[in-house]
């Protein structure tokens, strides 16, 4: 598949729990990728880029997996044909009573969907066992061959998800019993085992096992499908791993247990108290990169690998981590307590620290060339296992001044968010001006969609008609943003103006239009609708769980929508990303 910068890309963003395929279980899996792909290439874009896919824990984000490797079951397409293992009888009788049409209606309902994927998949795995592994067939060998193959990360893994349901499905190893708190007590209290304990907890070790046999088969599969059909898929490989992870667990001497990587205070996110205080706090581990050193980095290698295995192309997400993270000297379950405190108040509670840059503040000249030859350090590693063109860096928040030249000398394409691009003036840069190697795109799952930023800022205008002085200020920063992004588009904006579908082509348009190597758009920047996936620093039940309100297979049907993606094709093919 041709990736290189020389051919301009049109491609999308869509999360795949948001998916609604044919035959999902109330969240997009494998199933509904495969739609996806064909309802892609239909439509010219060539390029499918998707949130991160490892298995995540009881918050369900994406951003905090407990394994760096292990991709998650409910991604796995439960079918008679795409898993052999389960007949149609057997899928009927397992599910039961389960009102599949309600499960499927809402947003994903996690607890439920995630306990009916393991019950399918046990099932799955209790006919592969008294088949296939009873006479060791074609399948059964390939099983083993997988399990010796992918040791490396697979046991550790498995015997940490074992140990999540002994404890009650928690995945915080910190408070589980002391002879489940590290690998090594892990695998001494498995081995004291009485004989029966000790079987009945290695066929479980096999049923994970098994589970990430079949969903790495299904998304290798997938990816060579899309690449028959033309469409690269993007995959997502977040900077941190989730402290209650099989990786923080088992390889303790990687990860600083004490410092939390985050981001500095940001005024997109106002909204936030704690936010616009301390800055974001993710929870994730910082690294040791000493330690990382003397492995040759072979953490970072072996999930560069792993992704290669099932995308073509990957984005780093928060690529600045590799140069300087922001990090809290508190986990996040504090935050509520820290966010009343001044700051000196909180160094008591820290011992004297505060969040700050780490390694460096880019305070000085020698730190800021600390921190660029550490970012240089790592990204070579990665590009050395991925190779040219391969590896993408979400570049965007606080940007140090020498992360892009960085990232341009070494081949890795940046961001660019049209509205963040500026000159000192304040004037946005012409979209014709970017580099070639970038990736143009308006938000990304945790930025507005373009109808709901558009109807927010009029709103606030519309609000001041009605109001004090108090809504000028609000009135004022409105109406200089949207009139800065539809002057860059080309559009007069003298008066308060609905969204409308004009608006909306002439902003595709001009993203289209931009000289960078691939533009991406949420999917819902397509559809010209308001929903959103997910809000930075809230914690709710609404973040990573909304589905698109349609399956893809009704896609086709619907008038109003294949009037304006028509339209959206003649842009893609004037602009030459056809």
């Amino acid at each position: 598949m041709d990736l290189t910068p020389e051919k301009q890309l049109a491609g999308l963003l869509t999360p795949l729990f948001a998916l609604r395929g044919q035959n999902d279980w109330g969240i997009g899996d494998v199933g509904a990728l495969r739609e996806m792909v064909d309802w892609a290439a239909a439509h010219q874009f060539k390029v499918l880029q998707l949130l991160p896919i490892n298995e995540t824990g009881n918050d369900n984000s994406p951003y905090n997996a407990i394994s760096s490797v292990a991709l998650d079951p409910t991604t796995i397409e439960i079918t008679p044909e795409a898993l052999p293992d389960l007949s149609e009888e057997d899928i009927a009788t397992t599910a039961g009573r389960l009102d599949l049409k309600a499960l499927r209606s809402g947003p994903v309902a996690y607890q439920k969907v995630k306990a009916l994927k393991w019950k399918l998949l046990g099932k799955a795995f209790e006919n592969f066992s008294a088949n296939s592994l009873r006479r060791n067939d074609r399948r059964a060998r390939a099983f083993r061959a997988f399990v010796k193959e992918q040791s490396a990360w697979l046991e550790s893994y498995a015997l940490f998800r074992v140990l999540i349901d002994e404890n009650g499905g928690s995945e915080c190893w910190d408070a589980w019993p002391d002879s489940h708190r590290s690998y090594d007590d892990a695998l001494a209290w498995l081995t004291s085992l009485k004989a029966g304990k000790r079987r009945g907890v290695e066929q479980w070790l096999r049923l994970v096992s098994y589970v990430q046999w079949i969903a790495w088969d299904q998304w290798k599969a997938v990816k060579e499908y899309a690449a028959q059909k033309g469409v690269a898929l993007m995959g997502d490989i977040p900077f941190g791993v989730s402290y209650y992870s099989a990786d923080v667990w088992a390889l303790p001497e990687v990860f600083d247990h004490q410092w939390c990587g985050g981001a500095p205070p940001e005024r997109i996110l106002e909204a936030d108290a704690f936010t616009t205080k301390w800055g974001q706090n993710w929870g994730v581990p910082l690294y040791h990169y000493d330690a990382l050193r003397q492995q040759d980095f072979q953490w970072w290698r072996q999930r560069v690998r792993k992704v290669r295995e099932i995308f073509h192309v990957f984005r780093i997400d928060h690529v600045l981590g590799f140069f300087r993270i922001y990090g809290f000297p508190w986990r996040p379950q504090l935050n509520a307590e820290f966010l009343p405190l001044t700051e000196d108040e909180a160094r008591a509670r820290t011992g004297g620290a505060l969040p700050h840059f780490v390694e460096h503040e880019d305070d000085t000249p020698e730190h800021k060339a600390a921190n660029q030859a550490q970012g240089e350090e790592l990204l070579k590693v990665l590009l050395h296992e991925c190779g040219e063109y391969r590896l993408i860096g979400e570049d965007l928040g606080a940007v140090p001044d020498y992360v892009r030249p960085c990232l341009q000398s070494l081949k890795i394409a940046g961001f660019k968010v049209p509205q963040w691009e500026e000159l000192p003036d304040g004037t946005m840069i012409d979209g014709k001006k970017y580099e070639r190697l970038s990736v143009a795109a308006y938000a990304t799952h945790d930025h507005d969609p373009l109808r709901a930023m558009w109807e927010n800022w009029m709103a606030k205008i519309e609000a001041a008609e009605h109001g004090g002085p108090e809504t000028w200020p609000a009135r004022d920063k409105a109406w200089h943003e949207v009139r800065r992004l539809a002057a860059w588009a080309g559009i007069d904006v003298p008066k308060i103006i609905p969204f409308s579908d004009e608006i909306h082509e002439r902003l595709l348009r001009a993203l289209f239009s931009t000289n960078s190597w691939m533009v991406i758009c949420m999917i819902t920047d397509i559809f010209a609708t308001s929903q959103r996936f997910n809000v930075p620093g809230a914690v709710a039940e609404s973040n990573w769980s909304q589905r698109l309100a349609k399956p893809i297979s009704a896609w086709n049907a619907d008038k109003a929508l294949n009037t304006k993606l028509d339209r959206i094709r003649e842009i893609i093919r004037a602009t030459g990303r056809a």
